[in-house]
């Protein structure tokens, strides 16, 4: 089996990576060689399995149609621009998120029978927005009040319709907000989520822009790893119509987080959370969806957290003690 992992070089996709070559197949499939692809070439991993790095911008002409000339059986859509960056800059967002995506279901379409690969995209959860139940069941509709969650929508749609048309076979998966997540903060507005803790479990103060009231929905990096590859292996005919998943998660407000940093690190990392409301960013949680009922993912085996305690202690194993975790 030929792989394409596309957004390699971002902490999931590097996960995901490490995990591939771990197992050495999906599905009972061996891997024979993995592409990895990313606005600049990703670092490629020491392993037997034939790897290949490429520099891709696939909003690009002719971009994806490389790629797919590269017959993948398997291919990860991981690549986007995020939530805060995609509402400061219009047109990027539109660039990266929606017409990068559809260049790359044209070009698998482009190439016909009997070619159709398994494609799983990863969408997100701002694909709702208010207004909306307090847990929000699996048939509701779509209403993003952001840019990001409008281009996410969208490109769930074009997964549906090409997934229906046959040219592949599509598993679109919305994340619940990643935490922890490593390294330094990226341009989410939701990075202050996994900002206040792991800076204080780094012993760095953290800026928290929004009330210690509100609510979102959480799974860690970990268990996003295992959403893709179990729909990486999923029996796609269990779908129907209706590709797109909301992955399993839990409910946390902000005051439930510190609450569980503190049983798991101390007071003494909680001291280290600096209240600085920041009104463009509480605006935007604001219109989330706070909780999730996923029943047909959790019918269809995929798994997460159930308590945020388990959130930072993954964060924990993964990370700070391989010395991961530091910004």
């Amino acid at each position: 089996m030929k792989v394409l992992v596309i957004g390699a070089a971002g902490m999931v996709g590097r996960k995901l990576v490490a995990a591939l070559l771990k197992a050495g197949q999906v599905g009972g499939r061996a891997l024979s060689g993995i592409t990895l692809a990313d606005i600049v070439a990703p670092q490629i991993p020491k392993s037997s399995i034939t790897i290949e790095a490429v520099a891709a911008d696939l909003s690009v002409d002719g971009v994806a149609e490389g790629l797919i000339g590269l017959r993948p059986d398997l291919i990860f859509h991981l690549a986007a621009i995020v939530s805060g960056e995609a509402e400061a800059d219009f047109e990027k967002g539109y660039r990266i998120n929606l017409d990068g995506t559809r260049h790359l279901f044209e070009a698998i379409r482009l190439v016909g029978s009997p070619y159709k690969p398994r494609l799983v995209f990863t969408s997100s959860i701002a694909v709702f927005g208010e207004p909306l139940p307090a847990v929000i069941g699996d048939s509701q509709h779509h209403t993003p009040l952001t840019s990001y969650g409008t281009q996410k929508a969208i490109c769930e749609l074009l997964l549906a319709d090409y997934s229906r048309r046959g040219f592949f076979e599509g598993v679109g998966i919305r994340l619940p907000t990643i935490a922890v997540r490593p390294g330094k903060p990226n341009k989410a507005a939701s990075g202050f989520f996994s900002g206040i803790i792991r800076e204080p479990l780094a012993g760095v103060e953290a800026i928290l822009p929004v009330d210690d009231s509100v609510r979102h929905w959480f799974a860690s990096p970990r268990a996003a790893v295992g959403f893709l590859l179990h729909a990486a292996a999923i029996d796609t005919a269990l779908l129907g119509n209706q590709p797109n998943l909301t992955m399993p998660g839990l409910a946390a407000t902000v005051g439930e987080q510190i609450a569980a940093l503190e049983r798991v690190a101390g007071p003494q990392a909680v001291q280290l959370i600096r209240r600085e409301r920041d009104e463009t960013i509480a605006k935007i949680v604001a219109g989330w969806p706070q909780a999730f009922e996923a029943q047909r993912a959790r019918a269809l085996g995929f798994r997460g957290e159930t308590e945020f305690d388990d959130i930072i202690r993954v964060y924990l194993e993964d990370e700070l003690a391989r010395g991961n975790g530091t910004t």
